[in-house]
């Protein structure tokens, strides 16, 4: 299960998505639905079994159902997010 970053994505509603802060930290993670999220402030690295991304504003990002992850969150982050 591949973690996918899409950037410059156009979108105009993520605005209306919850809101997800986080501050500096690490942490195991299982998703139990897709998640899609728009990340507006900070840097996160997050370590799944397929790859390791860093994800830092303006990134769109897709996480898999399923997906089992370490997260490294290395300056407070803020995102808005969806599941599918």
């Amino acid at each position: 299960m591949k973690i996918e970053i899409i950037k410059n994505k156009n979108i105009d509603n993520y605005k209306s998505w919850p809101v997800w802060t986080c501050e500096p930290s690490e942490f195991d993670w299982e998703y139990d639905q897709e998640e899609h999220c728009y990340v507006i402030e900070g840097e996160v690295t997050v370590e799944g079994s397929e790859n390791t991304v860093t994800i830092i504003p303006g990134d769109y990002v897709i996480f898999p159902k399923g997906l089992q992850c370490f997260w490294t969150v290395h300056k407070a982050i803020k995102k808005h997010y969806s599941f599918k």
